[in-house]
């Protein structure tokens, strides 16, 4: 039987960190299946998913906490098993002068309607002609099939006009 387990990684950068997760996990015989990195501010930041058997659990997490030595702290939880809930996937893409809050609002309205994030991609970078922050977001959202899009689409909106951003909300 196999079990999935979920990783949280979080470190200074240097070369081979993933190495070391990886050579971890193939030395416990565990299969990398998903995974999203980033440096972020001289971090080294991780989120990954592997898939173990149900045996090798125990001795993958011991030889996981002991990459902490090297300043690599890492968070394992098992994952859920279960029937996946019916949802659709739907796109949102937004774009406009960066200010704080920005995630919290939009976050808030997709909660209020039983949306889910499942990825988030955030970057803020400088506006080509004035040079100002301008703040970019794309987030892949599982809507609930039997939620209807309009309603969210109108608060969408409405928030937008009020942040002053460009919103885009579609199915993927």
């Amino acid at each position: 039987m196999k079990t999935s387990l979920v990783l949280t990684l979080i470190g200074p950068d240097r070369p081979g960190l993933v190495n070391a997760v990886s050579r971890c996990a193939s030395e416990c015989g565990a299969n990398w299946l998903e995974s999203r990195m980033a440096h972020l501010a001289g971090q080294f930041a991780g989120v990954v998913r592997l898939e173990v058997d149900a045996g090798q659990v125990d001795k993958l997490e011991t030889a996981l906490q002991a990459l902490e030595g090297q300043g690599l702290r890492i968070a394992v939880a098992r994952g859920a098993a279960g029937p996946a809930a019916s949802v659709r996937k739907v796109g949102l893409d937004l774009v406009g002068h960066d200010r704080p809050g920005i995630v919290r609002d939009i976050s808030a309205v997709l909660a209020r309607h039983g949306v889910s994030i499942e990825s988030l991609e955030t970057a803020c970078e400088s506006a080509s002609m004035s040079g100002e922050p301008l703040f970019r977001a794309r987030a892949e959202l599982a809507v609930p099939a039997t939620l209807e899009l309009g309603p969210v689409r109108l608060d969408l909106e409405a928030l937008a006009n009020e942040l002053m951003v460009d919103l885009d909300f579609a199915d993927a």
